[in-house]
């Protein structure tokens, strides 16, 4: 996969055509069985009746039925001995959650981080669809937010597909992370693989509650999307930023201002490291000008200190 798109359109807007293109590299791609006990919902389930997660029925007992299984008030009711039995299910909810707020807007190489977003999501909804898994999602922006209910196969990855290249926003504006976040957390059920897709910028003590909360239900990822210039300046260089309301010009070449700018970058990739391992999240990144693919196959960040 090419590290950045031949279209110029392509570096700043993510086409279905792109997402659909992906389904080959996709198939290189293994989704890691579910953790069990990382995400307190229990294991992965079969379609088979059994000791799993979900209510299935009430029947007479039958000699070899684990008696904790036993159904006490319907026993009561009918003075006749009942065992609950669970319907289990091998399709794992897989949630992904895109951010496509203004400062993924950016980019100084390669495609705009937003870009990248949708190309890590695609990759994975395509795994997902070949594991079997069911697909479902988030995108967010400062135009609101919207929520795609996880279902099989292809016409659950096509509305997804739909939502990543024209999104239809439900809610009011605010590109708040942590309100994302309190949204996301209402709709990724107990058991689900959660992909959060994002900078991380606006990242803080209410956001942490709500990743927390998610935490104690789901497995969460977090895939951090950074552009180079944002991890490191040059040495010497006069540098403009617009977003085309506001300008902003860095001089490297002043050795206090590349001292604080790294400093601050460094905190802020500090802070998500220690709050990845708190919270037991797994923590993976992706450059703007990196392969999406190989960001997906490479180990999980370890917590370091600078």
């Amino acid at each position: 996969m090419s590290s950045a798109a031949t279209d110029p359109n392509e570096r700043i807007a993510v086409s279905l055509k792109t997402l659909f293109d992906l389904a080959k590299p996709a198939a290189a791609l293994k989704l890691p069985p579910m953790r069990v006990g990382a995400a307190q919902s229990g294991n992965y389930l079969s379609h088979f009746k059994g000791r799993g997660m979900a209510f299935a029925e009430t029947r007479l007992y039958q000699p070899g039925d684990d008696v904790r299984r036993m159904d006490w008030r319907v026993t009561a009711r009918t003075d006749k001995p009942h065992s609950k039995i669970f319907q289990e299910e091998r399709e794992r909810p897989l949630f992904i959650s895109v951010d496509y707020r203004p400062t993924m807007k950016f980019a100084s190489r390669g495609v705009f981080k937003s870009v990248q977003a949708a190309k890590l999501a695609g990759l994975l909804a395509w795994a997902a669809l070949q594991q079997g898994d069911r697909v479902g999602g988030q995108v967010f922006s400062a135009e609101g937010c919207l929520e795609l209910k996880p279902r099989s196969g292809k016409a659950a990855l096509l509305q997804f597909f739909n939502a990543l290249v024209h999104p239809h926003y439900t809610n009011t504006r605010d590109d708040r992370l942590e309100l994302a976040l309190a949204r996301l957390q209402l709709h990724a059920h107990p058991g689900s693989r959660v992909y959060i897709i994002s900078d991380f910028r606006g990242l803080n003590g209410v956001a942490e509650n709500h990743l927390a909360l998610l935490a104690r239900h789901c497995e969460v990822i977090l895939l951090q999307i950074y552009d180079p210039l944002e991890s490191h300046l040059p040495e010497t260089g006069r540098y403009r930023f617009t977003d085309k309301i506001r300008d902003i010009i860095i001089d490297s070449s002043d050795k206090k201002v590349l001292r604080d700018y790294r400093h601050q970058y460094q905190q802020r990739q500090l802070y998500l490291q220690q709050l990845s391992q708190k919270l037991r999240l797994s923590l993976l990144s992706c450059a703007t000008n990196q392969s999406a693919l190989a960001a997906l196959t490479s180990p999980p960040i370890k917590s370091r200190s600078y």
